[in-house]
């Protein structure tokens, strides 16, 4: 399994964070969030972050 700086220093990703560490656009990262796929917490109306190790998952 891969291991991610992120993984490291951070616990939590913001959307911007986990789309810079997978390579994908910010607007994939909430389509992988909305199918299910990528387990996210929304912590305000206009923030939402996701586990550090959730995003090893997808590797």
């Amino acid at each position: 399994m891969t291991s991610f700086q992120y993984t490291e220093t951070k616990y939590m990703l913001t959307v911007q964070e986990t789309s810079r560490v997978l390579g994908v656009s910010i607007h994939t990262v909430y389509r992988l969030i909305n199918s299910g796929d990528l387990s996210a917490v929304k912590i305000s109306p206009r923030k939402t972050v996701i586990k550090a190790e959730e995003i090893e998952k997808i590797y």
